[in-house]
């Protein structure tokens, strides 16, 4: 049987009373809160310690992510994986989630592709993000992509102007906005792929040197 879109419009009509890492997951599973429940496999929360002191903050899941139920588990989580290796920082010490946790998706023959959320799913949504930050209080969010960014900071932030700053933020003491790691696997050519891994190592890089000098 088919599901139908309810008449809400926020995850706000869905968080918990009592905030514990458990009860977000469990509450988010259930999660209507928009439209894009009804053709993601099942919601994808962010996963880590909740002790961590570095957030990083992607814009959806994919493909991969929407099947295993985990986050970062596909092509660009696996990117990500070897650059955070590069810059010295620990994957199981970062707590690693997006600003939409349902996949958005079009389908192209049998594949499906990926589709950016808009402004109205990304607002939806951002209960869950902000419950995650006040759980979490960490030092620093790592904004990955202007989905991300934007979500936290506001559609006038542009990624292209602001990358690599550290930013001071009412959500954590710092946030740095740099490529999500599929823009980096996207490039047009090999040149400018070794540019942006470069200049994204380099801004993980600020980001481990900051959390080390605290």
């Amino acid at each position: 049987m088919a599901k139908t879109a309810k008449e809400t419009t926020s995850a706000a009509n869905y968080l918990p009373s009592r905030r514990s890492y458990a009860s977000l997951v469990k509450a988010a599973k259930h999660c209507e809160g928009c439209p894009l429940y009804l053709r993601a496999t099942q919601t994808v929360f962010g996963e880590g310690p909740i002790t961590a002191r570095a957030v990083l903050i992607g814009e959806q899941p994919g493909d991969e992510e929407d099947l295993a139920g985990h986050p970062f588990v596909g092509p660009s989580g696996r990117y990500l994986d070897k650059c955070l290796v590069e810059a010295g920082i620990n994957r199981e010490d970062v707590y690693v989630t997006n600003a939409v946790k349902h996949f958005k998706w079009a389908p192209r023959g049998k594949r499906r592709l990926h589709a950016k959320p808009n402004s109205r799913e990304m607002a939806a949504c951002r209960p869950w993000l902000l419950a995650e930050i006040e759980l979490l209080e960490p030092e620093m969010l790592v904004l990955l992509g202007a989905t991300a960014a934007q979500s936290l900071l506001g559609s006038s932030f542009r990624i292209t102007r602001q990358r690599g700053q550290l930013l001071k933020t009412d959500f954590a003491p710092w946030a740095v906005a740099t490529y999500h790691p599929s823009a980096v696997l996207r490039a047009p050519d090999e040149a400018n792929r070794q540019r942006m891994k470069a200049e994204f190592i380099a801004e993980l890089k600020l980001v481990a040197r900051h959390l080390k000098h605290k």
